[in-house]
């Protein structure tokens, strides 16, 4: 029996490659989890379908000679060993694929790199204990994250170059990220930024009045372009929160965003998606829900 052949018009072909382009193009939603007990489960977050990253909250003790010490709230403990049960979520989200990643520093926290080679014992630590490396006394299990974020909001603003470059130096590919303030350049780790070694930069665009969006967005256009022009990233991310109680200032309401903000940022090849603190205060307002067609 003949074969059929499979004839589609010049506009359907164009409309379908239009279509793929625009998936190609589109933006991500980045979150992160695990600093509120009360925000379900790592599985229940990447179930919802709504996020291509999640970033695990915090390793915030480590450097200076410190034990690293992971703390996920409520979620576990890791004295007793708790928190390798998660590996088994982490397994799940990336079978989903999504990105897992492990964030350290955050706003609250004791950590510091006081030298070259304190960054590079907190590099192999974080290889062998969270990454590709081998170690009895895994905290998440065997499960292997994607990736390292930087939410430096403190004790040293050096060295966090070099632990980048150490991540990057391994055979496994690493994703490294950041979560700077929107004030430019970071004070943290505005230096570590223009290495050029960072994937993704999660721009916190709350909490810090003259830069994050309001009504008269001169500044925050401003800001963005600068972000985008001036940082050798692979994509930028709109750091916002999740809901008015998530943050001090900064919250833009789903509508706002959609309708005026994401058009303006979408012009930039850099724009990378947006990032929400985080997954608690999501789950409460449904704000992914809202905003990931429009992402």
């Amino acid at each position: 029996m003949a074969s059929k052949k499979l004839s589609i018009s010049i506009p359907v072909f164009c409309f379908i490659l239009l279509t793929l382009a625009n998936r190609s193009d589109a933006g991500s939603i980045a979150v992160y989890w695990g600093q509120n007990g009360n925000e379900g489960t790592l599985a229940e977050a990447c179930a919802t379908g709504n996020y291509e990253y999640l970033i695990l909250a915090f390793l915030p003790t480590f450097g200076n000679g410190q034990t690293p010490v992971i703390n996920l709230a409520g979620h576990c403990d890791p004295y007793s060993n708790g928190c390798t049960g998660l590996s088994s979520d982490i397994k799940s989200c990336q079978a989903k694929g999504i990105k897992v990643l492990l964030s350290i520093g955050g706003g609250a926290g004791s950590y510091s790199l006081v030298s070259t080679q304190d960054a590079q014992s907190v590099a192999t630590y974080l290889w062998n204990n969270f990454l590709g490396g081998q170690s009895s006394s895994r905290p998440l299990g065997p499960a292997v994250l994607d990736g390292i974020d930087f939410d430096i909001e403190g004790g040293s603003n050096q060295h966090w170059g070099d632990l980048a470059r150490f991540l990057k130096g391994y055979d496994k590919k690493v994703y490294i990220t950041a979560a700077p303030q929107c004030p430019f350049p970071d004070a943290w780790i505005g230096n570590a930024l223009k290495t050029g070694l960072f994937d993704y930069v999660w721009v916190q665009f709350y909490n810090n009045p003259p830069c994050q969006y309001s009504s008269g967005i001169t500044n925050f256009d401003d800001a963005w372009k600068q972000w985008t022009s001036d940082i050798p990233a692979n994509k930028i991310f709109l750091g916002l929160p999740a809901s008015p109680e998530a943050a001090g200032t900064g919250f833009v309401s789903a509508s706002d965003l959609t309708s005026t903000v994401l058009p303006k940022l979408k012009t930039s090849a850099k724009y990378g998606g947006v990032m929400l603190w985080s997954r608690y205060y999501d789950a409460q307002s449904g704000y992914s829900n809202s905003i990931k067609s429009h992402v």
